[in-house]
């Protein structure tokens, strides 16, 4: 394996108008492994993504993807790159072999030879049966697979994924879970965006998190959850009225600040160092207060944890998908025909 970065981002600053998306970021990305970019809604990932698949010119700072400027060398780095992002930028109107097919001629293929990939492609990401139907019949996790099968049609070495499971259902996450299993198997770098910290958790050999602009914690999910420290006691009150008491006496018995993490849930949670004696004082005080609880636990720090506390909120996997701007499907659409031309 190469000892130069896959990726590698130095200083990169990008503003929109007032709005600053990128505010100095740096990391790096090693040959063959999943980078995971966390952050909330607006924190900038995708802003970075662009930037990197040269759809965006930085401010500042530089670039390089498999040795090559984002700026300076754009045609040959957009023959070396794939993008799949938020939404499957396919035609729906076309069939899911017509529509890896027609990448295939943006990238020159032959007409045997896009027949060929396409076939290799819709029976690697099981879509053989659904070939010959138009996308508009395809369920959200069958487009989203035929996007990612596009993607792949150049043969990318580095795979840039944009929240590539927002929306899909459990079972259909799982499924393109095992796909990029097998990618980075194979040697593909991947960069993936995600606000599903247990994508991140499972797919992920370093997590660089940032928000607001900023890179404000990097490194694996077993060091990130480690700097937390001791234990999280959690608690789910019976009734919603009385969360607000409850995460007052969670933390009076914690001997610090409980966080409210659930509110639909009735859930807070509070960091301890001394888990069973917090957790006995936390029923002893509930009792005292004559405060129901459905749930309490006493468990290890998560990525959920993590993302809090470096946060100051808990993850939002039911937001919307949308980041801070990038990654609709005809802006995609656009990058793809750029990607082939090269």
């Amino acid at each position: 394996m190469s000892s130069r970065p896959a990726v590698q981002v130095e200083g990169i600053r990008k503003r929109f108008g007032k709005v600053v998306a990128l505010d100095g970021v740096s990391f790096e990305v090693a040959p063959g492994t999943v980078l995971g970019l966390l952050g909330p809604n607006g924190a900038g990932k995708t802003t970075a993504v662009r930037i990197l698949t040269t759809l965006l010119i930085p401010d500042e700072g530089r670039a390089e993807v498999e040795g090559l400027d984002v700026v300076r060398d754009t045609v040959a780095l957009r023959a070396r790159i794939g993008l799949a992002g938020q939404y499957a930028a396919v035609d729906e109107n076309l069939t899911g072999r017509e529509n890896i097919e027609l990448v295939g001629r943006l990238y020159h293929l032959s007409r045997a030879e896009g027949r060929a990939r396409a076939a290799e492609l819709l029976e690697r990401f099981d879509l053989v049966d659904a070939a010959d139907r138009t996308v508009r019949t395809y369920s959200g996790g069958m487009r989203r697979r035929l996007d990612l099968g596009a993607s792949l049609v150049g043969r990318p070495s580095v795979l840039f994924l944009d929240e590539p499971t927002t929306g899909l259902d459990p079972r259909s996450r799982i499924d393109l879970w095992k796909v990029i299993r097998e990618l980075v198997a194979e040697g593909t770098t991947v960069l993936l965006t995600t606000q599903y910290l247990e994508e991140a958790d499972e797919l992920a050999d370093r997590i660089v998190v940032i928000d607001h602009g900023h890179v404000i914690a990097e490194g694996t999910s077993d060091e990130l959850k480690a700097r937390l420290g001791g234990d999280v006691i959690e608690v789910t009150a019976a009734r919603p009225a009385d969360l607000a008491r409850v995460a007052e006496l969670l933390g009076q018995a914690s001997a610090g600040a409980a966080v409210v993490t659930d509110e639909v849930a009735a859930t807070a949670t509070a960091r301890v160092k001394r888990g069973a004696t917090v957790l006995a004082d936390t029923v002893r005080l509930m009792d005292a207060a004559s405060l129901e609880i459905a749930d309490l636990s006493l468990r290890k720090p998560t990525l959920d944890d993590v993302f809090l506390t470096l946060t100051g909120r808990p993850s939002d996997d039911a937001a919307a998908p949308h980041d801070d701007g990038g990654g609709s499907g005809p802006g995609r659409r656009a990058a793809r025909r750029e990607g082939a031309r090269a």
